[in-house]
Order: structure tokens, then sequence, then C-alpha cells
């Protein structure tokens, strides 16, 4: 049966780089299970769509080991995901198109506190990391 996840990155995933790709790991595989999964990644969490972020991701599983891009790429292509733009800006320095997210822009559902609460509000289970 399937269920609505709603996931949020929102700590600071360089402070517990294990739990950051538990998070990912368990967001891919609530997909691939076939659950209606939304994404929010707010604050620091926003660190989770920085290209050399996942790398770093990546090297921490393996040196040769592109497990983390693998399931970004699942929740990229899968999830509906949202975003905190000031979020964004703030943690990572980004402005709206840079185009430097591993994520194009208009693949995300910009939104903030309103959009948090209409998700967890909707949703069955939620997973915040």
């Amino acid at each position: 049966m399937s269920k609505k996840y709603f996931i949020k990155f929102v700590s600071e995933p360089k402070n517990d780089i294990m739990k950051t790709i538990v998070g990912i790991a368990c967001t891919a595989r609530a997909i691939t299970e076939g659950h209606e999964v939304s994404v929010f990644f707010a604050a620091s969490g926003t660190r989770v769509l920085e290209p050399s972020f996942i790398e770093e991701l990546d090297r921490e599983m393996g040196a040769d080991s592109k497990a983390v891009t693998e399931m970004m790429q699942v929740i990229t292509s899968n999830a509906t995901l949202y975003c905190s733009f000031a979020s964004v800006k703030a943690t990572l320095g980004h402005n709206e198109g840079d185009g430097a997210l591993i994520v194009p822009d208009d693949k995300i559902k910009w939104s903030g506190p309103p959009g948090v609460i209409e998700l967890s509000s909707a949703s069955e289970i939620q997973l915040v990391y």
C-alpha cells in the first residue's frame, strides 16, 4: 500500500555525513518502493543540492563510488522537490537562475514555511534529516 512521505533535509549535513547519506538512501528507497514522496530542502539542508557536496558524499562511500549520485538521481527524477531559495542564498551563496544546483530551478517548487506546513499536514509519514 502506497504511503505519502514528507522528507525534509534541514540540518547541516556536514555535521553528520553518514546521517545525511542514510536520509538520502531512505528517500530513494521510499521512491523505489512506489510511495508518493515530497522532499523539502531548507536551511543548511540545501547543501544536499550542491554538486560538490554530492561528490564528497560519494567519496565517503568509497574512492570510486557513485552510490549517492545514483540515489540523488532517483530522488530528483521521481520525487516532488521543494526548496527554500532564501536558504540556498544564505547557505550556498547562489541566486535563482544560477544553474548551480544538481537539479534545474524549474524542477523545484520554491517555498518556505507555508510549504512545510502544508506538506507535513498532508503526509502520512515524515522523516527529518
